[in-house]
């Protein structure tokens, strides 16, 4: 049995109106990273009625994801993420354009993502170093940008916040971007809003092996997650995109 997208968005349309309805569906977002942030932002996006969604990981689903990202399960371990996610979004809404991507966003890639063809860019990228080239080349673009800083160290749903990148505080993540940018000269070009936490725990646990960045920062260790803190993260990195448009 199929359905119609007024019918699947009918609730949505009542509190959006038909016009808002509209912009919403003629929006075209990509996301950059479909993790423990990303992938509960992309369902989110579909689920309000966005139909051109592009979506970029490299990454394949492991074990370790299962916690917290929306799409990983023990049944689907090894597949592609970009894959297994627009599966997802395609059974949500039949009728959305789902680009998959399976690939990461770098300087050296950077080329290769026309960002002003995008009304709204999300960064829920985990890399430092990509994040500040999509950071610097987003804030450029024509494109609305928001971007996610660290959900890790979280317990406490309740402190999760949105403000202005300078404006973020307690958050380790926001701190050593800032700190890098003006190193680099890499100044955003504007002004953005982000998601973020002033909660930082310490890991309890045995920490795995220290994880290596290919790039130029290494991750000093593996940081605990709960899913209710990513997947507020990314319900807020939509409810952004949502608001902005009803605006």
């Amino acid at each position: 049995m199929s359905y119609s997208e007024e019918e699947i968005f009918a609730r949505t349309s009542l509190l959006l109106g038909p016009e808002t309805m509209k912009k919403v569906s003629d929006a075209k977002v990509i996301i950059f990273g479909i993790g423990g942030v990303g992938s509960w932002c992309a369902e989110s996006l579909v689920r309000s009625g966005i139909r051109h969604l592009t979506i970029v990981d490299a990454d394949t689903i492991s074990a370790s994801n299962v916690n917290r990202q929306l799409m990983a399960t023990a049944g689907n371990i090894g597949q592609v993420k970009t894959d297994v996610m627009k599966a997802r979004l395609l059974e949500i809404n039949p009728e959305a354009e789902i680009t998959a991507i399976n690939g990461v966003y770098t300087a050296e890639t950077a080329g290769e993502f026309p960002l002003d063809d995008y009304d709204y860019v999300l960064d829920c990228i985990d890399s430092l170093k990509d994040k500040m080239t999509l950071i610097f080349n987003a804030s450029a673009s024509r494109a609305v940008f928001f971007s996610s800083m660290g959900s890790a160290l979280k317990v406490d749903p309740t402190k999760i916040r949105v403000a202005e990148f300078w404006k973020v505080r307690g958050c380790p993540l926001g701190s050593m971007l800032r700190k890098r940018l003006r190193q680099r000269g890499m100044l955003p070009a504007r002004e953005f809003l982000c998601v973020y936490d002033e909660e930082v725990l310490p890991n309890r646990g045995e920490a795995p092996a220290p994880e290596e960045d290919p790039g130029l920062f290494k991750k000093a260790q593996t940081n605990g997650t709960l899913a209710h803190i990513t997947g507020i993260f990314g319900l807020t990195m939509a409810g952004l995109v949502i608001q902005d448009i009803v605006k």
